[in-house]
């Protein structure tokens, strides 16, 4: 297909900074997000640390949505997706009329609910769920938050491949806008930080206790993470006659489902996924420029996904880094935080740096994790990588968009 797909509008909505100008600068400096967590009670919990967005007020941002009628996910998918809207300069007034389509990733979708009802019906019985909360808790409304924020009547589609989500869904959006169902489409993923998230994270053993290093050789886990990443896809000749700004443009996209471990990654569904996002893209592995990473400070995941780099790129792979460092893992949300990193390093020249890192790896020779400092780079095509629980993989190739 000829259609082309252009990146015309950025929603951060993360614990290094909300809207694009604070999200490009903490990236850029290395600013970490993360801190103890203060939205539930941590007693009991060894591992206290994630990244918060504690600066988020839902009434700064929203429109048209009600906080108190939407729970926290909803919230930060909507305020995204609002952010965007005002970056990418549409005008909210035709934005409805237009074919407009949102899809939203997710892992837990309204977490915090779901750890609320639990609560209740485990104290006082399901008599007492109250009737409100249960209204809040289908994570399809994380997608119709976005619609009923915008104003928008096309299609919404959350969805929830865990940690790939925010991928799977700017592959669904580039798909509607390619086969000419859609002009533009929202994209992206929002996650809270939970109770329950947290410990079921913890009790895989996979939480670090101050700070998430990925590439290290001592890295020791997650941190979790939440916030919302929003990006407007347009079809490129739309955007270009309304004279919008071009942070990049989606090549192409690839998934995989490994369908043989819950939790354990397997490189060679990874390295197969790499494979497909390049061969439907139209480009080779020798063109990649930088690999936003998954990158979680695990260390089974940070070596697959090391050797699954190695093994298609190579011996002399791009460099490969690790928002997660600086931002924790949102989850959902996740990739889209990574595409937006991606987009603002091939527009600003820069490669974002995987902070926290101490002691190379012996065992990741090979790869450069671009240590704790950006570094300017001429970056022309990019490839922004997601897995998760379930096998589930999704690898999203960008490019400058300039042509």
């Amino acid at each position: 297909m000829s259609t082309r797909v252009a990146i015309t509008g950025l929603g951060p909505v993360s614990n290094i900074g909300i809207g694009v100008g604070d999200f490009l600068d903490a990236l850029r400096n290395g600013k970490s997000g993360t801190s103890r967590i203060k939205s539930f009670d941590t007693t009991g919990f060894p591992r206290v640390m994630a990244g918060e967005v504690e600066d988020f007020h839902p009434d700064a941002i929203l429109h048209r949505l009600d906080p108190a009628e939407w729970g926290r996910s909803s919230q930060l998918a909507a305020a995204a997706a609002r952010l965007a809207v005002q970056d990418a300069g549409l005008d909210p007034a035709t934005l409805a009329a237009a074919r407009t389509a949102a899809a939203v990733g997710t892992t837990s979708g309204e977490a915090v609910i779901d750890v609320n009802l639990a609560r209740t019906w485990a104290l006082d019985g399901y008599p007492a769920t109250d009737p409100h909360d249960a209204r809040l808790l289908p994570a399809g409304r994380l997608s119709a938050a976005v619609n009923h924020e915008l104003g928008l009547t096309g299609e919404a589609a959350t969805i929830a491949t865990a940690c790939a989500a925010a991928n799977y869904a700017i592959g669904f959006a580039f798909d509607l806008i390619r086969q000419g169902e859609a002009d533009i489409a929202f994209a992206g993923g929002a996650d809270s930080v939970a109770r329950s998230t947290h410990a079921g994270f913890l009790r895989l053993g996979a939480l670090a206790e101050e700070r998430c290093s990925p590439f290290d050789r001592d890295r020791a886990g997650i941190l979790t993470a939440e916030g919302g990443a929003m990006l407007v896809l347009e079809r490129m000749d739309h955007a270009r006659a309304r004279g919008a700004r071009i942070y990049g443009e989606v090549l192409g996209y690839g998934a995989t489902c490994d369908a043989s471990h819950m939790v354990a990654p397997d490189r060679n569904s990874i390295a197969r996924c790499f494979r497909l996002a390049h061969r439907n893209a139209g480009v080779r592995a020798d063109q990649i420029d930088y690999v936003c990473a998954h990158g979680t400070g695990t260390p089974t995941n940070d070596l697959t996904e090391a050797l699954a780099i190695l093994e298609v790129f190579g011996d002399d792979p791009p460099p490969v880094s690790s928002i997660k460092s600086a931002l924790g893992h949102s989850m959902g949300a996740a990739s889209g935080f990574g595409a937006m990193a991606c987009a603002l390093a091939m527009t600003h020249g820069f490669l974002p740096p995987t902070i926290n890192h101490v002691t190379p790896d012996p065992q990741l020779a090979g790869i450069d994790p671009v240590p704790n400092q950006a570094r300017p780079a001429d970056l022309s095509i990019v490839q922004n990588n997601g897995f998760a629980f379930g096998g589930n993989n999704a690898v999203v190739i960008l490019g400058r968009g300039d042509a």
